[in-house]
């Protein structure tokens, strides 16, 4: 029986170290799942359980701990970021300027509130402690890890700040999630009608591309090629149909335009009516995309590595006998297909044209979804590489008493996000399906948590017990529930927000999933998803910084 022996209690033996984890983060998952008033902690329940198995004695070597636990915060930052990039700079037209703002002012009051309560009770807690239960209020595990980092640094030996973290934690769930109750509450919210004006208010505020006809009255556009009446107007759009003499047809950048012809255009918003009143007026009481129509609609995927990274110019469409590229799916967001914008492997084209035109552009662009399925092993962990370099480079503020590095969280996150915008344009192939990156991101989160859990087990459950535990609790109440309180007011009283764009606010200027998953219970609509990823990016690299700044200033006065 000696290999069960090693099996269950050697600390050093692969098998044992493989076997802990692989039974933490399975019991962890499934309890996660279940449900106590709508809500569950999915993935971070690993952690509770990893406290268990520590406070009971399981254990493995200390120095591959650290490594799984530091390599499983890589795999879940980075992948995040990877997912997140393509959209995280166009979050911020229109109202993610003010989302984000708002994240902000909720991430300052935290931070705010942390610092006054440390003050207060300085003679009760430690700095590290206190950022411990900072972290667990906010629901924030990489700003965790970066800050154990940052301790690392600075030589520190007392109590693991997990402890606190954990403490502070689940009562920073049911905060977060009891505080958009009150704010529910306290502004006499009908969920119904929030759900209208939020439909209403993305019509009105909608700049993806829209289609509409126009039929040609003005003289001066006899004879003029399409590429020739862009140039005289000085806006982007695309004539994807031409109705000439009763025969529809798909018209090249040269085809020549005339007098009682009419088109149809796909453009911005906001540039239909000088468009409108160039070529004539709007017609209302036609649609060329008929299904008699010779023209067809072909939606794309692009999957060749040739064309990652090319520009919509470089396809030359005029060679394809007049198909037309009339808008770019990508990320969940709808571009405009402007002659500089640049293709990435996943993105989704809709094309219109002749058929046979068509299938020619497809094999351009491959239009094989299997091949997506094969990630691009060499540019992640080019990417990752990047990112830990980044991350340890150091950064000198004045009166810092040490460098501040945004560590192995801040670092591949940046990268990540870089990556996944301007990647393609730099021919990088980076693209991951939705399932592969969703996996690799859990993986890694729960290997941390178990990590983390492993490492405070026995130190977490003296604190409850016996120690300062419930103090770390109470304390962390008010983090969560202060800021979230102010921000949820000053965002519906002065701002105007809508409820669920507020609740999603919310979930991600605390980077917290579980009040994510509460939010979809409220509506069917997505305004929740759209402002918790609008703000999730910079929310978390503000929270992986700001406990580090945090510690760096205030850690001579300890």
């Amino acid at each position: 029986m000696e290999w069960l022996s090693t099996l269950l209690t050697d600390p050093n033996a692969i098998s044992h170290i493989i076997f802990v984890y692989a039974l933490l983060v399975s019991v962890g998952m499934a309890l996660g799942h279940v449900k106590v008033f709508g809500i569950s902690l999915g993935v971070t329940f690993v952690l509770f359980v990893a406290l268990a198995a520590g406070y009971l004695g399981l254990s493995v070597n200390a120095s591959v701990l650290n490594f799984v636990r530091d390599f499983g915060l890589i795999l879940f930052v980075f992948f995040i970021g990877l997912q997140v990039g393509p959209s995280f700079f166009s979050a911020f037209k229109s109202s993610g300027i003010t989302l984000n703002l708002l994240a902000v002012l909720a991430i300052v009051l935290s931070i705010v509130v942390t610092i006054i309560l440390w003050v207060l009770f300085s003679q009760d807690i430690h700095l590290a402690q206190m950022l411990g239960v900072h972290f667990g209020a906010v629901t924030n595990t990489p700003g965790l890890g970066a800050t154990q980092e940052a301790l690392d640094m600075l030589s520190y030996t007392g109590e693991n700040i997990a402890v606190a973290y954990a403490c502070a934690y689940p009562l920073g769930v049911l905060g977060i999630i009891g505080s958009v109750i009150a704010l529910r509450l306290f502004f006499g919210i009908d969920l119904k009608e929030e759900d209208k004006h939020w439909e209403q208010q993305e019509k009105s505020q909608n700049d993806a591309p829209i289609f509409f006809h126009v039929q040609i009255t003005n003289e001066a556009l006899e004879g003029r090629t399409i590429r020739q009446v862009r140039d005289f107007i000085g806006r982007q759009f695309i004539c994807s149909r031409v109705l000439h003499d009763k025969e529809i047809y798909s018209p090249s950048p040269d085809s020549q335009l005339h007098l009682g012809d009419t088109v149809r255009i796909v453009s911005a918003k906001e540039h239909k009516l000088p468009i409108t009143a160039f070529f004539g007026h709007e017609a209302t009481d036609v649609d060329l995309a008929t299904e008699h129509s010779p023209v067809t609609l072909r939606i794309v995927r692009v999957t060749k590595l040739s064309v990652n990274g090319i520009k919509v110019g470089d396809l030359h469409l005029s060679s394809y006998d007049g198909v037309n590229i009339t808008r770019i799916i990508r990320a969940g967001i709808t571009l405009f297909p402007a002659q500089d914008t640049h293709l990435q492997l996943g993105d989704v084209v809709y094309c219109v044209g002749p058929e046979r035109a068509l299938v020619r552009l497809a094999g351009r662009l491959g239009d094989q979804a299997q091949k997506l399925e094969k990630p691009n092993i060499a540019a992640l962990f080019f990417g990752v590489c990047a990112g830990i370099i980044f991350g340890c480079m150091p950064i000198a503020i004045p009166g810092m008493p040490v460098p501040v590095k945004l560590g192995l969280a801040g670092g591949p996150l940046i990268i990540a996000i870089l990556l996944g915008r301007f990647g393609p344009s730099m021919h990088l192939v980076t693209y991951t399906t939705t399932s592969a990156n969703l996996m690799l991101r859990e993986i890694g989160i729960a290997l941390f948590m178990a990590s983390v859990g492993l490492a405070a087990g026995p130190s977490f459950v003296k604190a409850i017990t016996g120690g300062p535990g419930p103090m770390y609790a109470a304390l962390g109440f008010c983090i969560t529930v202060i800021p979230v309180l102010i921000t949820g007011i000053v965002g519906r009283k002065y701002f105007g927000l809508n409820y669920h764009t507020l609740v999603g606010t919310i979930a991600g200027a605390t980077t917290n999933p579980p009040t994510l998953a509460y939010a979809g219970t409220l509506s069917d609509k997505n305004p929740a998803v759209i402002a918790y990823s609008t703000v999730y990016p910079l929310s978390m690299f503000l929270r992986i910084l700001t406990g580090q700044l945090v510690l760096v200033a205030l850690w001579s006065f300890v």
